[in-house]
């Protein structure tokens, strides 16, 4: 029941720490482009986050596309130089296994952007000033209503 218990609570604190530490990692070598890796050069990759399992032995590395590159194209790049990153990530880290990492895109921004262009739509930004002009206070702006 233990183990259950613990799957509901979310990541434990080490494995945070640990995939804390290898996201660094991994955004540095790719901010120094310390991979050399031709089919990267000039893409500006961005990691939000990296999930950890709880024996540390795999990594889910979520990355944010670039607005002018292809994700498809740029997380396969990153599969096949997935080992060499490992290596960096287990030297740096000092683990005692080289975690196995995954890239997968992270699509919790486009939910985002899509809502923001939804609010900045003309129309909806008409809409919701008609609708703030139709609720105002309908008791000359006094809060309570008593009277006092």
């Amino acid at each position: 029941m233990a183990k259950r218990d613990a799957a509901r609570e979310g990541p434990s604190q080490r494995q945070l720490r640990v995939g804390e530490e290898i996201r660094r990692v991994l955004a540095r070598v790719f901010e120094r482009g310390e991979l050399h890796e031709p089919a990267l050069a000039g893409a500006r990759i961005t990691i939000s986050e990296v999930s950890v399992s709880p024996d540390l032995r795999n990594a889910t590395v979520w990355v944010i596309p670039p607005i002018d590159a292809e994700i498809a194209d740029i997380l396969a790049v990153l599969g096949r130089v997935s080992g060499r990153l490992s290596g960096t990530v287990a030297r740096e880290v000092r683990m005692k296994f080289a975690p196995r990492l995954t890239f997968k895109r992270d699509t919790a921004f486009d939910a985002s952007r899509r809502m923001d262009a939804i609010l900045n739509d003309p129309v909806v930004r008409r809409d919701v000033s008609a609708a703030r002009e139709d609720d105002g206070p309908t008791d000359g702006g006094k809060m309570g209503g008593n009277g006092a």
